[in-house]
């Protein structure tokens, strides 16, 4: 038996505006919450030396890069600019020491391939330990 003859059946609906409401404050609550700092921002107090005059490394291979992509190392002119060459001159230069610390002297307007290959020169002798020189303003 159907009590409920001239009763229209409701549909059940979901009503969106509520949940939607949730998601806005909370979306708004984590744009609030985040913080967008980069590490470039750190402030950092870096130690000052009073040192006259920097200590002698003499395990020390000096490579000079220059604009036009010529290589010298410990002054003397590279003649087989490749990697495998320039690793052969690394480890005339070292000579005996071991694992020498090869500083690169590369011009400003030197590119950036010129440099890699010095790197990979060392890496190829053997050699970790690299660092560059700078010029100060």
């Amino acid at each position: 038996m159907n009590f409920q003859r001239g009763r229209q059946k409701e549909e059940p609906e979901i009503n969106l505006v509520p949940m939607i409401d949730v998601l806005l404050v909370i979306l708004i609550f984590l744009m609030i919450t985040t913080t967008y700092s980069k590490f470039s921002e750190l402030e950092i107090n870096l130690p000052q030396a009073t040192s006259g005059k920097p200590a002698d490394r003499p395990n020390v291979i000096d490579v000079s890069i220059s604009a036009a992509g010529s290589y010298m190392v410990n002054r003397t002119p590279v003649k087989h600019p490749s990697a495998e060459g320039l690793s052969s001159e690394l480890r005339a230069a070292a000579g005996d020491r071991p694992d020498p610390v090869i500083v690169i002297n590369a011009d400003a307007h030197a590119t950036h391939q010129s440099v890699i290959a010095v790197m990979e020169a060392a890496r190829l002798a053997g050699y970790g330990h690299i660092t560059f020189t700078t010029e100060n303003p």
